[in-house]
Parts: structure tokens; C-alpha cells; sequence
């Protein structure tokens, strides 16, 4: 990269995220956003979010995107980036309709996407794109100037999002009791998703078992298990493993689940587990309440002991990811020649979502892609 910082033509980043409730009242209105055209009852929804309610009503996605903004804004401020972030939501205020209406009337008009998912999946990528487009369509029913938006690559094997997942896996394995600690093994942890979209994701010539999104999960596993084991000198046995299924029970989802995975590990007499949530950007509440509940309760039910890794969060060495990535992104646009930051066998994603990547059921319009109805 050029020593000059230097990210036109863009002239914003947009932290675009999942969003989450921030009290008890929230909690059945955020569900209602979630499964909106589902037909899902209230009182259905209501026992869906007691884990919510558990944690007070509220989740703690919206606490640690604030962190990832401080820790943006101060990351590029330190390195001269001027470039302006913002940040809008799917499911929750501050909604991305909202924010691109503010990008807009701040007059951007370059605008670059930084979601926070690192792997190819309909919902972990295209999903986002369908939001970007309906945001725009709402744009445009106002007469509003549409901005330019472009999506920044997956990041699943940048150095920075993958060094501080590594040194959390290390932290658990120091925390082990010494007697246990040379024969734990590993659970990478993601969240299942059907194993039809996991056959689609990603480009269509990785389409087939488990698709992109599994490719890649395993990837980042194979980087950090032998990064671990380079400095510890200990190979620690490891599988690829998932959480948080929410869908009916005839629909094949991926797995193991990390439950049913504690039990195997106990019953093959694995001393330990360590629990790497490498599927997610933080600790929001599918890792406080699927891997921080219901796991650990497992893992303690069955005298197994377990530590659950630390996610990437607000960590510097990811803020300067994405400050890599964005200069990465820019230089493309501008048609000069990068290297681009890739750890492992599968080399940067594309900075296109091509036709046909991470489909959806039924095709709905999706901004920054080359099927984009907004060029």
C-alpha cells in the first residue's frame, strides 16, 4: 500500500450491523424487525427472547459497535485517514434507512460498507445488500441524491481479524488447570445455518458441500490451530462445530451443535475444551447466551472443563484491519495494483459479489454487487 493514506474517491465508511434491544420494551419490537413477513405470533416471540430478558432486556451488539466506532475513528485519526464513519443498523435504531439519509444530507456520496461479518453466507453478506437496496429504494421514493456504495471484502483471513483470535484461543488454553491444559482440545465455533444456504455461499463456483461459508470457516481454524501450536508446540486436536439454530426442526442445518459436540469430547475423554467463537465480530448475545449459558451449563454438567475464547471486538489489530482493507478497497477503485492482506490457501475474497453469490430464496434487489439495480 501507498505511504499516503489516501481513500479516494470515497468519502465515508458505514458500519453497517445487526442491531439489537437496549431494554425490557424493546425486546418484542427488535423480534418483530427480525422475523418480519414470517407471520411469527407475539406470544411466540416473547419465548424467543428470554434470553434476552435474561441479560435485562437488553443486548450488548449496540455497546460493542459503539467501541468498534471509538476504536475506528481513533485508528484512523492516529494514521491521517480522513474519512468520516458512521454507523446504522438492520433490526435496530440507529436503522440504516436513517443513517444513509444523514450520509446523504452530510453530502456523501462515495460510500464504503463495513459489515460486521467476515464470511460469505446469504445472511452473513447478501442479506445486507438486500437492506442496502431497500435503503436506497426508500432514498429514492424521497427524491433524495443516491450515494455510490460499495461493500468492503470478506475479512475472515486478514491478519488483523485473525492474530487477535489466536491470542484469545492461547489466553483459554493459559487459563486451562495445568493438568488438563496439554490435551484440550479445540471447537471452533459458528452459527449453523441451513445447509442449503451453506451449499449456495459464496461465488458459484464454490457452490457444493457446505459451500464458501463452511471453506472458509475452516480455513481460519487451520490458521489459528497451527498458529497455536507454532507457539506452543502442543498440536491440539480441533473441530469445526455451530450454534444458535433457530429454524424448524425438518430443515438440515449444519453441524455438530456445540452442545452435542461438549458431550462427544466427554464421552471420547477429552480432558478439556476450549471454545473459539471464530464466526462472530464480538461477544454479542449469541456468544454471552449460547456459548456463555447453555454451553458452559453443559460443559459444567458433564465435569468437563471449558473456556470460551475472547472474540475480535474493538481490538487495534482490527481497527487497523479495516483501515487496511478500506486503502485496499480505494486503490482497487482508483485501477491501481494492490497486495492484499490474506493469511491461508484461499487468498482475498472478491470485491465484487458476483451474479449468483449467496442467493436468496426468493431474489430480492441487493446494492454492491454486480447485480446491483443501483450502480
Amino acid at each position: 500500500m501507498s505511504d499516503v493514506l489516501d481513500a479516494s474517491p470515497y468519502d465515508a465508511l458505514l458500519l453497517l450491523s445487526f442491531g439489537g434491544p437496549e431494554g425490557p420494551d424493546d425486546v418484542v419490537p427488535f423480534l418483530e424487525n427480525v422475523t418480519r413477513g414470517r407471520g411469527i405470533p407475539t406470544e411466540r416471540l416473547k419465548e424467543v427472547g428470554q434470553h434476552y430478558f435474561l441479560f435485562g432486556g437488553v443486548s450488548p451488539i449496540n455497546d460493542q459497535n459503539r467501541a468498534l466506532l471509538d476504536a475506528l475513528r481513533k485508528d484512523f485519526a492516529e494514521h491521517g485517514l480522513d474519512l468520516p464513519v458512521y454507523w446504522g443498523n438492520r433490526n435496530w435504531a440507529p436503522y440504516l434507512t436513517d443513517t444513509l439519509r444523514e450520509m446523504v444530507a452530510d453530502g456523501r456520496r462515495r460510500i464504503l460498507v463495513l459489515a460486521t461479518s467476515a464470511y460469505a453466507s446469504y445472511s452473513g453478506c447478501r442479506q445486507y445488500r438486500e437492506n442496502l437496496a431497500d435503503s436506497l429504494a426508500a432514498l429514492e421514493a424521497e427524491g433524495l441524491e443516491l450515494p455510490k456504495i460499495d461493500k468492503l471484502r470478506h475479512y475472515f483471513n486478514h491478519e488483523g481479524f485473525v492474530e487477535p483470535m489466536v491470542d484469545g484461543v492461547l489466553q483459554s488454553l493459559a487459563d486451562l488447570p495445568e493438568d488438563v491444559r496439554a490435551g484440550a482440545h479445540i471447537a471452533f465455533s459458528t452459527h449453523s445455518i441451513p445447509t442449503a444456504s451453506a451449499d449456495t455461499s459464496g461465488p458459484v463456483e464454490t457452490h457444493g458441500e457446505g459451500g464458501a461459508y463452511v471453506e472458509q470457516h475452516l480455513e481460519v481454524a487451520q490458521l489459528i490451530a497451527d498458529a497455536v501450536r507454532e507457539r506452543t508446540g502442543i498440536d491440539h486436536p480441533w473441530q469445526l462445530v455451530y450454534q444458535s439454530r433457530s429454524g424448524a426442526p425438518h430443515i438440515p442445518w449444519l453441524e455438530p451443535d456445540i452442545c452435542d459436540h461438549l458431550e462427544e469430547r466427554q464421552a471420547a475423554g477429552a480432558p478439556a475444551v476450549v471454545i473459539a467463537p471464530i464466526g462472530f465480530v464480538s461477544d454479542h448475545m449469541e456468544v454471552l447466551y449460547d456459548l456463555d449459558t447453555e454451553a458452559s451449563a453443559k460443559a459444567e454438567e458433564l465435569g468437563l472443563p471449558m473456556r470460551r475464547s475472547a472474540t475480535v471486538g474493538d481490538d487495534p489489530r482490527f481497527a487497523a484491519a479495516v483501515r487496511d482493507l478500506v486503502l485496499e478497497r480505494a486503490a482497487v477503485q482508483r485501477g491501481e495494483n494492490v497486495t492484499p492482506c490474506a493469511l491461508g490457501t484461499l487468498g482475498a475474497s472478491h470485491h465484487l459479489c458476483p451474479v449468483g453469490c449467496c442467493p436468496a430464496r426468493a431474489p430480492r434487489p441487493a446494492a454492491a454487487g454486480a447485480d446491483s439495480p443501483y450502480a
